[in-house]
């Protein structure tokens, strides 16, 4: 299973619950680049909106790989480019827009932004999914898929999460997820009552939808809270299995980077060579 959770967590200190202050979200991102956890991506996700607050930020020697997340929709969007074009420090990594600010179709959306950047469009429900994927896989962007939040209504159903999942791997779309995995096995939050999935139930939902199996088994997959099975299905995963399971689930924007990386270690899911010490 070497490589399973390479490069899975992307850096989104800024988004609640955890919502650091752009100075401490910059710091904490500069000291995980030095740990260079095998877990993390090292990318920082920022909102369009607030590049001018990082660009503040930039000190002599920084190099950030910028995921930027489109949240005021297009308006504004060319000049956060523009500004991490203009700054060396910054890489744009990948570009996240959510459908919900734009009112236009995703084709048009797409026409609108740069070539040769991955580009993950985040549906306005999951409903839309299934006539969705087709149209991302002709125009060769990716599905985001918003797996939790601050509200209730922003954790997809299980069967919802699957369905998504075997959609994308049918159309050939690759997935990145984000908000409520929080911890590596489903569980309860006992102060909010918030059920969250797991991104380990998340990552081998994605290999089962990669290798061809049902919603339903991949439902199954997604509600179990056994974490020693779960551990067990990771660990059997084949070379080309895990390749294909990547392939489907790139990342997931994860507002604590220490947690995944703490668990993903404790669960054996790391090889213990390649822990950075």
């Amino acid at each position: 299973m070497t490589g399973l959770l390479d490069g899975l967590v992307d850096d989104a200190g800024l988004f609640p619950p955890t919502a650091l202050s752009m100075p401490d979200a910059v710091a904490r991102h500069r000291a995980d680049s030095l740990a260079a956890s095998p877990v993390l991506t090292h990318r920082f996700l920022c909102p369009a909106s607030r590049i001018g607050e990082l660009r503040a930020q930039l000190e002599i020697g920084d190099r950030i790989r910028v995921g930027l997340i489109a949240d005021k929709g297009l308006s504004g969007l060319a000049t956060a480019l523009s500004d991490i074009a203009a700054a060396p420090a910054l890489d744009l990594a990948l570009i996240e827009f959510p459908l919900a600010a734009a009112n236009v179709p995703v084709a048009e959306v797409i026409a609108q932004l740069p070539d040769r950047i991955p580009v993950f469009v985040e549906p306005t429900a999951y409903s839309d999914i299934a006539v969705l994927t087709p149209e991302l896989a002709r125009l060769g962007v990716g599905l985001k898929l918003r797996c939790g939040g601050i509200r209730p209504e922003l954790f997809p159903s299980a069967p919802a999460l699957a369905d998504a999942l075997v959609a994308a791997a049918g159309a050939g779309v690759p997935v990145k997820a984000t908000a409520g995995l929080h911890h590596a096995v489903r569980y309860t939050d006992e102060r909010t009552g918030f059920t969250h999935h797991g991104f380990l139930n998340l990552v081998l939902a994605a290999a089962a939808a990669a290798g061809g199996t049902d919603a339903e088994a991949i439902e199954a997959t997604l509600l179990s809270d056994d974490t020693l099975r779960l551990v067990r299905a990771a660990t059997t995963l084949d070379a080309a299995a895990v390749a294909a399971t990547r392939g489907l689930l790139t990342s997931y924007g994860s507002c604590s980077t220490t947690i995944p990386v703490a668990e993903a270690q404790a669960l054996g899911l790391i090889d213990p060579e390649r822990i950075s010490q």
